[in-house]
């Protein structure tokens, strides 16, 4: 393998070179997991096997909408679900020192 002098190079083509090392350690990550993919193909079909037959076909579950958790008294068209971060209203309550479980849903 040949060798860089590092010190050599200016900041631009070090920054040019990383790029370079970057595209090409994720084309060789990418070529070998199909490689990969490949050979595991051949050898289920070499034993008369599909994937799914060996691994299955997953769960095949889909998540859906997730119901409102908390409501905002001022406006009951404002609610959260609990998950992502904290909307507006919210973090403006908690500041008051109001505690989240007063906007929870019954």
């Amino acid at each position: 393998m040949a060798r860089v002098n590092l010190a050599k190079l200016s900041k631009a083509e070090l920054e040019a070179l990383e790029g370079e090392l970057v595209a090409a350690k994720r084309e060789r990550a990418e070529s070998e997991l199909q490689e990969l993919r490949d050979d595991v193909t051949a050898l289920l079909e070499k034993r008369g096997y599909t994937f799914a037959e060996v691994f299955g076909k997953g769960t095949g579950r889909k998540t859906g909408p997730v119901k409102p958790k908390f409501r905002n008294p001022k406006n009951p068209s404002d609610t959260w679900t609990g998950r992502g971060r904290r909307p507006r209203w919210l973090e403006a309550e908690l500041k008051k020192g109001k505690s989240v479980n007063s906007f929870l849903i019954k």
